[in-house]
Protein backbone atom coordinates (compact mmCIF):
# COMPACT_ATOMS: atom_id res chain seq x y z
CA UNK A 1 0.00 0.00 0.00
CA UNK A 2 3.02 2.49 0.70
CA UNK A 3 4.91 1.45 -2.61
CA UNK A 4 1.00 2.06 -4.50
CA UNK A 5 0.91 5.46 -2.27
CA UNK A 6 4.24 6.39 -3.75
CA UNK A 7 3.54 5.96 -7.21
CA UNK A 8 0.26 8.01 -7.23
CA UNK A 9 1.36 11.03 -5.19
CA UNK A 10 2.06 13.81 -7.75
CA UNK A 11 5.12 15.61 -7.60
CA UNK A 12 5.54 19.19 -7.27
CA UNK A 13 5.58 21.27 -10.68
CA UNK A 14 8.26 23.53 -10.37
CA UNK A 15 7.79 26.71 -13.02
CA UNK A 16 10.07 26.57 -15.96
CA UNK A 17 11.19 30.26 -15.84
CA UNK A 18 9.96 33.56 -13.85
CA UNK A 19 9.55 35.38 -17.10
CA UNK A 20 6.60 33.15 -17.80
CA UNK A 21 4.24 34.85 -15.57
CA UNK A 22 3.27 38.31 -15.08
CA UNK A 23 3.42 40.77 -12.58
CA UNK A 24 -0.15 40.54 -11.50
CA UNK A 25 -0.22 36.56 -11.24
CA UNK A 26 1.08 34.33 -8.68
CA UNK A 27 4.12 31.91 -9.64
CA UNK A 28 2.69 28.24 -9.98
CA UNK A 29 3.28 25.61 -7.36
CA UNK A 30 2.59 22.33 -6.84
CA UNK A 31 -0.24 21.18 -4.82
CA UNK A 32 1.03 18.64 -1.71
CA UNK A 33 -0.30 14.95 -1.24
CA UNK A 34 -4.15 16.03 -0.33
CA UNK A 35 -5.85 13.70 2.51
CA UNK A 36 -8.52 13.72 -0.54
CA UNK A 37 -6.22 11.30 -2.68
CA UNK A 38 -5.26 9.27 0.32
CA UNK A 39 -9.37 9.23 0.75
CA UNK A 40 -10.04 8.18 -2.41
CA UNK A 41 -7.30 4.87 -2.57
CA UNK A 42 -8.63 3.64 0.96
CA UNK A 43 -11.79 3.62 -0.19
CA UNK A 44 -11.36 1.90 -3.15
CA UNK A 45 -9.15 -0.67 -1.62
CA UNK A 46 -12.11 -1.28 1.10
CA UNK A 47 -14.52 -1.46 -2.07
CA UNK A 48 -12.38 -4.57 -3.95
CA UNK A 49 -12.48 -6.04 -0.22
CA UNK A 50 -16.19 -5.74 -0.16
CA UNK A 51 -16.90 -6.77 -3.69
CA UNK A 52 -14.92 -10.22 -2.86
CA UNK A 53 -16.51 -10.82 0.26
CA UNK A 54 -20.46 -10.64 -1.49
CA UNK A 55 -19.50 -13.01 -4.33
CA UNK A 56 -19.79 -15.66 -1.49
CA UNK A 57 -23.53 -17.42 -1.48
CA UNK A 58 -26.43 -15.54 -0.14
CA UNK A 59 -27.31 -17.31 3.23
CA UNK A 60 -29.27 -17.04 5.86
CA UNK A 61 -27.71 -13.39 7.97
CA UNK A 62 -25.65 -12.25 4.53
CA UNK A 63 -29.20 -11.38 2.80
CA UNK A 64 -28.35 -7.81 3.63
CA UNK A 65 -25.48 -8.07 0.64
CA UNK A 66 -27.31 -7.98 -3.26
CA UNK A 67 -26.79 -11.23 -4.95
CA UNK A 68 -24.36 -11.16 -7.49
CA UNK A 69 -24.23 -13.79 -10.25
CA UNK A 70 -21.62 -17.00 -10.05
CA UNK A 71 -18.76 -16.81 -12.10
CA UNK A 72 -19.17 -17.97 -16.03
CA UNK A 73 -22.57 -16.37 -16.80
CA UNK A 74 -23.34 -13.19 -18.14
CA UNK A 75 -21.32 -10.07 -17.53
CA UNK A 76 -22.09 -8.31 -14.26
CA UNK A 77 -21.33 -4.60 -13.53
CA UNK A 78 -20.75 -3.39 -10.12
CA UNK A 79 -22.41 -5.48 -7.29
CA UNK A 80 -25.71 -4.43 -9.38
CA UNK A 81 -28.67 -7.34 -9.85
CA UNK A 82 -28.83 -8.38 -13.01
CA UNK A 83 -32.98 -8.49 -12.78
CA UNK A 84 -35.08 -6.70 -10.95
CA UNK A 85 -37.75 -8.56 -9.02
CA UNK A 86 -41.75 -7.97 -10.11
CA UNK A 87 -43.60 -5.87 -7.19
CA UNK A 88 -45.92 -8.48 -5.13
CA UNK A 89 -49.43 -7.94 -7.39
CA UNK A 90 -51.79 -6.17 -5.48
CA UNK A 91 -54.33 -8.37 -3.59
CA UNK A 92 -57.69 -6.69 -5.95
CA UNK A 93 -56.85 -4.57 -8.71
CA UNK A 94 -60.61 -3.68 -9.66
CA UNK A 95 -58.47 -1.62 -12.55
CA UNK A 96 -58.02 -5.08 -14.61
CA UNK A 97 -61.53 -5.33 -15.23
CA UNK A 98 -61.66 -2.32 -17.56
CA UNK A 99 -58.47 -3.36 -19.54
CA UNK A 100 -59.00 -5.65 -22.71
CA UNK A 101 -56.15 -7.83 -21.87
CA UNK A 102 -57.42 -9.10 -18.78
CA UNK A 103 -60.63 -10.38 -20.77
CA UNK A 104 -58.13 -11.18 -23.62
CA UNK A 105 -55.70 -13.42 -21.09
CA UNK A 106 -58.97 -15.23 -19.60
CA UNK A 107 -60.12 -16.47 -23.70
CA UNK A 108 -56.41 -18.00 -23.94
CA UNK A 109 -56.53 -19.62 -20.80
CA UNK A 110 -60.16 -21.26 -22.00
CA UNK A 111 -58.94 -22.04 -25.47
CA UNK A 112 -55.71 -23.74 -24.22
CA UNK A 113 -58.00 -26.27 -21.72
CA UNK A 114 -60.52 -26.54 -24.26
CA UNK A 115 -58.00 -27.65 -26.58
CA UNK A 116 -56.03 -29.66 -23.31
CA UNK A 117 -59.61 -32.10 -22.36
CA UNK A 118 -59.82 -32.57 -26.36
CA UNK A 119 -56.49 -33.87 -26.86
CA UNK A 120 -56.06 -35.96 -23.24
CA UNK A 121 -59.59 -37.61 -23.47
CA UNK A 122 -59.51 -38.78 -26.68
CA UNK A 123 -56.68 -40.36 -25.96
CA UNK A 124 -57.72 -41.83 -22.60
CA UNK A 125 -60.47 -43.23 -24.07
CA UNK A 126 -58.60 -44.51 -27.18
CA UNK A 127 -56.26 -46.33 -24.94
CA UNK A 128 -59.32 -47.93 -23.21
CA UNK A 129 -61.52 -49.14 -26.04
CA UNK A 130 -58.39 -50.67 -27.31
CA UNK A 131 -58.68 -54.53 -27.16
CA UNK A 132 -55.29 -55.08 -26.30
CA UNK A 133 -52.08 -52.80 -25.13
CA UNK A 134 -50.12 -53.88 -28.39
CA UNK A 135 -52.87 -51.73 -30.58
CA UNK A 136 -52.72 -48.93 -28.06
CA UNK A 137 -49.88 -45.71 -27.22
CA UNK A 138 -50.42 -47.22 -23.62
CA UNK A 139 -49.77 -45.22 -20.67
CA UNK A 140 -46.83 -43.79 -22.05
CA UNK A 141 -48.96 -42.42 -24.76
CA UNK A 142 -51.45 -41.18 -22.47
CA UNK A 143 -48.59 -39.38 -20.22
CA UNK A 144 -47.13 -38.10 -23.64
CA UNK A 145 -50.19 -36.49 -25.11
CA UNK A 146 -50.82 -34.82 -21.65
CA UNK A 147 -47.20 -33.21 -21.27
CA UNK A 148 -46.58 -32.83 -25.02
CA UNK A 149 -50.39 -30.90 -24.96
CA UNK A 150 -48.94 -28.73 -21.92
CA UNK A 151 -45.42 -28.08 -23.48
CA UNK A 152 -47.50 -27.03 -26.95
CA UNK A 153 -50.23 -24.98 -25.03
CA UNK A 154 -47.64 -23.09 -22.39
CA UNK A 155 -45.94 -21.93 -25.32
CA UNK A 156 -48.57 -20.50 -26.84
CA UNK A 157 -50.22 -18.48 -24.51
CA UNK A 158 -47.11 -18.18 -22.11
CA UNK A 159 -47.10 -14.15 -23.90
CA UNK A 160 -51.13 -13.58 -23.38
CA UNK A 161 -52.04 -15.04 -20.03
CA UNK A 162 -48.78 -16.98 -18.55
CA UNK A 163 -49.85 -20.31 -19.46
CA UNK A 164 -51.41 -21.53 -16.49
CA UNK A 165 -53.94 -23.71 -17.67
CA UNK A 166 -54.23 -25.07 -14.52
CA UNK A 167 -56.01 -23.79 -11.21
CA UNK A 168 -53.50 -25.26 -9.18
CA UNK A 169 -50.97 -23.77 -11.12
CA UNK A 170 -53.07 -20.17 -10.53
CA UNK A 171 -53.46 -20.56 -6.87
CA UNK A 172 -50.00 -21.26 -6.58
CA UNK A 173 -48.67 -18.02 -8.69
CA UNK A 174 -51.41 -16.18 -6.11
CA UNK A 175 -50.25 -17.33 -3.29
CA UNK A 176 -46.76 -16.21 -4.27
CA UNK A 177 -48.52 -12.80 -5.35
CA UNK A 178 -47.04 -13.38 -9.12
CA UNK A 179 -51.20 -12.31 -9.76
CA UNK A 180 -54.07 -10.67 -8.16
CA UNK A 181 -57.00 -12.32 -6.55
CA UNK A 182 -59.01 -10.70 -9.38
CA UNK A 183 -57.30 -12.36 -12.08
CA UNK A 184 -56.85 -15.75 -10.06
CA UNK A 185 -60.80 -16.40 -9.92
CA UNK A 186 -61.37 -15.02 -13.50
CA UNK A 187 -58.41 -17.69 -14.73
CA UNK A 188 -59.75 -20.22 -12.69
CA UNK A 189 -63.61 -20.15 -13.84
CA UNK A 190 -62.00 -19.58 -17.60
CA UNK A 191 -60.32 -22.99 -17.22
CA UNK A 192 -63.12 -25.05 -15.83
CA UNK A 193 -65.31 -23.49 -18.70
CA UNK A 194 -62.75 -24.81 -21.39
CA UNK A 195 -62.21 -28.27 -19.57
CA UNK A 196 -66.01 -28.72 -19.38
CA UNK A 197 -66.49 -27.56 -23.35
CA UNK A 198 -62.97 -29.66 -24.59
CA UNK A 199 -64.90 -32.82 -22.97
CA UNK A 200 -67.85 -32.23 -24.29
CA UNK A 201 -66.62 -32.17 -27.56
CA UNK A 202 -65.18 -35.69 -26.87
CA UNK A 203 -68.47 -36.70 -25.72
CA UNK A 204 -70.18 -35.59 -29.11
CA UNK A 205 -67.98 -37.20 -31.44
CA UNK A 206 -67.88 -40.83 -29.54
CA UNK A 207 -71.46 -40.76 -28.50
CA UNK A 208 -73.14 -40.86 -25.59
CA UNK A 209 -73.41 -44.43 -25.11
CA UNK A 210 -69.42 -45.42 -25.71
CA UNK A 211 -68.15 -42.11 -23.48
CA UNK A 212 -70.34 -43.97 -20.73
CA UNK A 213 -68.93 -47.08 -21.58
CA UNK A 214 -64.99 -46.15 -21.71
CA UNK A 215 -65.26 -44.11 -18.48
CA UNK A 216 -65.45 -40.15 -20.07
CA UNK A 217 -61.86 -39.84 -18.92
CA UNK A 218 -62.60 -39.26 -15.20
CA UNK A 219 -60.35 -39.44 -12.85
CA UNK A 220 -60.91 -42.06 -9.65
CA UNK A 221 -58.73 -43.73 -6.75
CA UNK A 222 -57.84 -47.10 -8.44
CA UNK A 223 -58.62 -50.64 -6.98
CA UNK A 224 -55.73 -51.80 -4.32
CA UNK A 225 -55.40 -47.53 -3.16
CA UNK A 226 -56.87 -46.14 -0.54
CA UNK A 227 -58.86 -42.78 -0.42
CA UNK A 228 -55.36 -41.77 1.63
CA UNK A 229 -53.03 -42.80 -1.29
CA UNK A 230 -54.70 -40.71 -4.05
CA UNK A 231 -54.65 -37.86 -2.24
CA UNK A 232 -50.80 -37.90 -1.37
CA UNK A 233 -49.84 -38.96 -5.07
CA UNK A 234 -51.72 -35.70 -6.13
CA UNK A 235 -50.18 -33.40 -3.51
CA UNK A 236 -46.84 -34.66 -4.49
CA UNK A 237 -47.54 -34.84 -8.24
CA UNK A 238 -48.77 -31.17 -7.87
CA UNK A 239 -45.95 -30.30 -6.51
CA UNK A 240 -43.49 -31.50 -8.53
CA UNK A 241 -45.10 -29.72 -11.47
CA UNK A 242 -45.58 -26.36 -9.68
CA UNK A 243 -42.16 -25.99 -8.67
CA UNK A 244 -41.23 -26.66 -12.14
CA UNK A 245 -43.36 -23.92 -13.07
CA UNK A 246 -42.06 -21.58 -10.44
CA UNK A 247 -37.84 -22.57 -11.14
CA UNK A 248 -39.37 -22.38 -15.23
CA UNK A 249 -40.26 -19.03 -14.79
CA UNK A 250 -38.22 -17.36 -12.05
CA UNK A 251 -36.82 -13.84 -12.98
CA UNK A 252 -33.56 -14.14 -11.83
CA UNK A 253 -33.19 -17.36 -13.91
CA UNK A 254 -34.25 -15.00 -16.97
CA UNK A 255 -32.51 -12.39 -16.50
CA UNK A 256 -29.13 -14.62 -15.88
CA UNK A 257 -29.50 -17.15 -18.71
CA UNK A 258 -31.47 -15.60 -22.01
CA UNK A 259 -32.64 -19.24 -22.89
CA UNK A 260 -34.24 -19.81 -19.91
CA UNK A 261 -38.02 -17.72 -20.91
CA UNK A 262 -37.64 -19.49 -24.22
CA UNK A 263 -37.03 -23.31 -23.11
CA UNK A 264 -39.61 -22.74 -19.99
CA UNK A 265 -42.50 -24.56 -21.38
CA UNK A 266 -40.37 -27.79 -22.22
CA UNK A 267 -39.67 -28.41 -18.57
CA UNK A 268 -43.22 -27.99 -17.35
CA UNK A 269 -44.38 -30.36 -20.21
CA UNK A 270 -41.99 -32.83 -19.00
CA UNK A 271 -42.71 -32.65 -15.79
CA UNK A 272 -46.56 -33.39 -16.64
CA UNK A 273 -45.16 -36.54 -18.67
CA UNK A 274 -43.09 -37.81 -15.81
CA UNK A 275 -46.02 -37.04 -12.60
CA UNK A 276 -48.69 -38.62 -15.52
CA UNK A 277 -45.92 -42.20 -15.72
CA UNK A 278 -45.86 -42.70 -11.77
CA UNK A 279 -49.42 -41.77 -10.75
CA UNK A 280 -51.58 -42.43 -13.73
CA UNK A 281 -51.81 -46.40 -11.84
CA UNK A 282 -52.85 -44.99 -8.92
CA UNK A 283 -55.25 -41.78 -9.71
CA UNK A 284 -55.46 -41.83 -13.61
CA UNK A 285 -53.31 -38.78 -12.39
CA UNK A 286 -55.20 -35.19 -11.71
CA UNK A 287 -52.82 -32.59 -10.71
CA UNK A 288 -55.51 -30.36 -12.50
CA UNK A 289 -59.08 -29.83 -10.99
CA UNK A 290 -60.13 -27.93 -14.05
CA UNK A 291 -59.33 -31.58 -16.24
CA UNK A 292 -60.89 -33.45 -13.71
CA UNK A 293 -63.85 -31.32 -12.69
CA UNK A 294 -64.93 -31.15 -17.01
CA UNK A 295 -64.52 -34.82 -17.23
CA UNK A 296 -66.65 -35.46 -14.25
CA UNK A 297 -68.98 -33.22 -14.91
CA UNK A 298 -68.98 -34.63 -18.81
CA UNK A 299 -69.42 -38.03 -17.59
CA UNK A 300 -72.07 -37.20 -14.56
CA UNK A 301 -71.84 -40.71 -13.05
CA UNK A 302 -71.06 -42.02 -9.53
CA UNK A 303 -67.44 -43.18 -10.03
CA UNK A 304 -66.27 -40.09 -11.50
CA UNK A 305 -67.95 -38.03 -8.03
CA UNK A 306 -67.00 -40.28 -5.33
CA UNK A 307 -63.84 -39.46 -4.84
CA UNK A 308 -63.35 -35.89 -7.28
CA UNK A 309 -62.48 -33.87 -3.65
CA UNK A 310 -59.51 -36.08 -4.04
CA UNK A 311 -58.85 -34.14 -7.20
CA UNK A 312 -59.50 -30.44 -6.07
CA UNK A 313 -57.77 -30.61 -2.40
CA UNK A 314 -54.66 -32.43 -3.37
CA UNK A 315 -53.89 -30.32 -6.20
CA UNK A 316 -54.59 -26.97 -4.11
CA UNK A 317 -51.90 -28.43 -0.91
CA UNK A 318 -49.48 -29.42 -3.67
CA UNK A 319 -48.99 -26.01 -5.04
CA UNK A 320 -49.51 -23.95 -1.69
CA UNK A 321 -46.61 -26.32 -0.82
CA UNK A 322 -44.58 -25.66 -3.75
CA UNK A 323 -45.17 -21.53 -3.34
CA UNK A 324 -43.70 -21.74 0.06
CA UNK A 325 -40.75 -23.78 -0.78
CA UNK A 326 -39.73 -21.70 -3.50
CA UNK A 327 -40.70 -18.75 -1.79
CA UNK A 328 -39.34 -19.26 1.69
CA UNK A 329 -36.38 -21.95 1.09
CA UNK A 330 -35.79 -21.31 -2.57
CA UNK A 331 -35.69 -17.50 -2.75
CA UNK A 332 -35.61 -16.91 0.56
CA UNK A 333 -37.47 -13.77 0.11
CA UNK A 334 -38.76 -13.13 3.35
CA UNK A 335 -35.35 -13.09 4.88
CA UNK A 336 -34.18 -10.26 2.15
CA UNK A 337 -33.80 -6.57 3.12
Amino acid sequence: TLTLLHHTIPHPIKPTSSHSFTSSSKPATASPPTKKKNTELFRQIHREREMEGKEEDVRLGANKFNERQPIGTAAQTHDDKDYREPPPAPLFEPGELTSWSFYRAGIAEFIATFLFLYISVLTVMGVVKSPSKCSTVGIQGIAWAFGGMIFALVYCTAGISGGHINPAVTFGLFLARKLSLTRAVFYMVMQCLGAICGAGVVKGFEGKQQFQLLGGGANSVAGGYTKGDGLGAEIVGTFVLVYTVFSATDAKRSARDSHVPILAPLPIGFAVFLVHLATIPITGTGINPARSLGAAIVFNQDKGWDDHWIFWVGPFIGAALAALYHTVVIRAIPFKK
